[in-house]
This record gives structure tokens, sequence and C-alpha cells, in this order.
């Protein structure tokens, strides 16, 4: 397993998230925003973070731009946790996405979001061929979320 991290900067940490959050939080999803939070692996305590919410032919998923994250380390542990949108919580279980079937959902959130995260995926951008999508994917964890009834 790849252990890929692009850490954020302070302006990201203090500022962009902070305020992506506090929308969130209070109902409005910023370009499909919403704050997940999942359980720590280690404290059980649950942790949050503002993520995008990708939608590929009615499946949601979530994708780590950033590479293998805390978050992602949690959710393999967890297999789920909840996704909140002001008042409304989803709670969900996840399935980690192979790498081979990346591509197309690789492409269609940088289509989304390029913009935003772009500069984590090292000149791959959603015209990339499935060769170099494929070849970034090791870096990037997607899960696949199926919200529970």
């Amino acid at each position: 397993m790849s252990t890929h991290v692009k850490k954020p900067g302070w302006l990201t940490v203090n500022v962009l998230n902070r305020l992506v959050a506090w929308l969130t939080r209070r109902g409005l999803s910023v370009w499909g925003s919403r704050v997940l939070a999942v359980r720590g692996r280690k404290s059980g305590q649950w942790r949050t973070t503002p993520v995008n919410l990708l939608v590929v032919e009615g499946r949601q998923y979530l994708v780590a731009p950033r590479g293998h994250v805390q978050w992602t380390h949690n959710m393999r542990a967890a297999g789920g946790g909840e996704l909140r949108l002001g008042r409304n919580v989803e709670v969900f279980t996840a399935e980690e996405v192979a790498d081979d079937d990346k591509p197309p959902l690789l492409r269609a959130y940088l289509k989304r979001w390029k913009a935003e995260v772009g500069v984590f995926f090292n000149g791959v951008g959603p015209d990339s061929s499935d060769g170099e999508l494929r070849h970034v994917a090791p870096d990037h964890p997607v899960f696949r979320i199926t919200v529970e009834d």
C-alpha cells in the first residue's frame, strides 16, 4: 500500500477547512461538501473533517485527494461513519475501491474539483488517460459508501 500523504498547510487547516466545515454544519453544501465523522481507530472518539461527496451513476464515493491521511486509516478500521450536512446525519458503511476500478472515479472527481485538489494529483487531470489515472490510483484512497436505512 502506498504511504502517499500531502499534508495541508496552515491556511487550509486554519481557514479554508474551518470555513467549509462551518458552512456545511449549518446546512450549506459547498460544491457537494459534507462533514465526515468517523471513529478514531485508536481512541474511539469521533473525528470530523470536511469532504467532497462524489456521486457517479447513483453511487456515492469519498475520495482522499491528499492520500492516505488519518480519516482514511480510521475509515478502514471503522468500516463506515456519518456524513453530516446541517442537522441531516446519514450513517453509512464503506468499502474501499480497488486501484484498478478507480480511474473513472478519479476522472469524475477531478472533473468536478480539479481547481481545488488538482495540485495533489501530480499533473494528472480529468482529461488524462486511464493509464495515467491508474498510475496515481494507489496514492488516493476511494471508498464506496452505502447509506443505511
